[in-house]
Parts: C-alpha cells; structure tokens; sequence
C-alpha cells in the first residue's frame, strides 16, 4: 500500500474517496463511472521518447486475480500510476480516456481495477463490467 495522504486531484478521487469513507453508496459511484476520466497505462514502444505511443493498438496493463480472472489496471489520475512503473516497467506510457470509451472495449469477461496499491480505490467483477456495459448499450440505443 502506498502511505502517501490521499488528496484528490479529481472529481473522480473525491467520489472514491467519498465512497472509502462511506459517504456515497458504492453502487451510485460505479454507475457514475460512466462520466468519469480514468488513466490508462499501456506498455512503451521502443519510440526513442518515454510515453509516447506510435500506434494505435496500445497494450493495456491486465493482471489475473487469483481465481484467474483477467482485470484490467486503471487509475484515478496519472500521478497515481507511478506505482505502476515500480512493479511493470514496460507500462510507462499511458492514456486519458473516458471510461466509457474503455468498456466499449473491455473483453467480455474481464474485471477492472482502479488504484491499486491505493488505499482509495475500487474493484470491479466482471459481473460489475458486464453490468455497466450493458447500460452504456442501452444508452447509446436510446440515442439512436
């Protein structure tokens, strides 16, 4: 665990850090995740300069739990990503994107984890994925 005093940066750290202290329901952070911004780190290309990704077929860090469940590695910011490079140093690149643009593509099947090695945070089963891509579908349906 990381013993930095976690100080949100992001509308997203203060509703994980509401939620880690019980004032908001963890069910209506998850479905609130949809708006949210979350980093990405995918794994360098040899480019020459630290971060900077060519393609556009980025690596994504996925880990397997220990029931072998493949769960993709999210953070709240970049800055919380550092602990990242510690543990998997080919992954210091990484990307901002709108969590809704990462479940439009996140294997079926797949768990997500943001800030892990932070004591504020959140685990998502595939079960929690599946459920939150299903309302993305059902909201892009509703659009068209």
């Amino acid at each position: 665990m990381n013993d930095d005093v976690f100080e949100p940066r992001n509308e997203l750290e203060q509703k994980l850090l509401a939620a880690a202290n019980g004032e908001v329901d963890v069910d209506e952070l998850i479905s609130g995740l949809l708006d949210d911004q979350v980093f990405m780190p995918v794994e360098d290309e040899e480019s020459g300069i630290q971060g900077f990704q060519r393609s556009l077929n980025a690596r994504p860090l996925v880990v397997q739990d220990e029931e072998g469940v493949h769960v993709l590695v999210l953070f709240s910011s970049p800055e919380r990503a550092k602990v990242v490079k510690e543990e998997f140093p080919k992954f210091g690149g990484g990307l901002l994107a709108d969590f809704r643009w990462v479940l439009e593509r996140i294997d079926a099947g797949a768990g997500v984890s943001i800030n892990p090695g932070w004591d504020v945070g959140i685990d998502l089963t595939p079960e929690s994925v599946a459920a939150l891509s299903q309302q993305l579908a059902e909201e892009k349906a509703r659009l068209h």
